[in-house]
């Protein structure tokens, strides 16, 4: 498995705020509106649910990611299902202070040699993206 860590970021908001929001995906409804016009034609659907999100995205096809475990208020692990190779994501939510937390994602893939030199870049660049969009969500809503 190959690791992909984001940036740190840090989340002008509690923890526990924080970590209510992003373990219930129903809440990430918000960030369709956050997808800037050139990514989003790529995006064919996007659903959510309490334990999962699931996308359709060319050329890839459709990929759902669900929660496999809830570590309240540290950690949210998920898989993801229909993907071209095997995937987990978990997102770590450490506090700094009452107000801000900082967060780190963290992918691993299952990636062929061959194909590794083509995707760890964008992989790479869309873990960093996550981790930059985790900030400017409301999480006081």
């Amino acid at each position: 498995m190959t690791s992909f860590e984001s940036k740190i970021t840090h989340i002008p908001a509690p923890i526990d705020k924080v970590y209510a929001k992003l373990s219930d995906l129903n809440n990430l409804e918000a960030v369709r509106n956050m997808i800037p016009a050139d990514k989003m034609a790529k995006i064919k659907d996007m659903r959510f649910d309490t334990d999962s999100c699931t996308v359709n995205v060319d050329p890839v096809g459709e990929i759902t990611f669900s929660i496999i475990d809830r570590e309240p208020p540290k950690t949210i692990k998920f898989t993801a299902a229909k993907s071209p190779m095997p995937l987990f994501l978990w997102i770590q939510l450490l506090p700094v202070n009452e107000s801000t937390t900082k967060t780190r994602i963290t992918v691993k893939a299952d990636i062929n040699a061959f194909l590794k030199p083509m995707v760890s870049k964008p992989l790479q660049e869309a873990v960093d993206r996550m981790a930059d969009v985790l900030t400017v969500i409301p999480y006081d809503r």
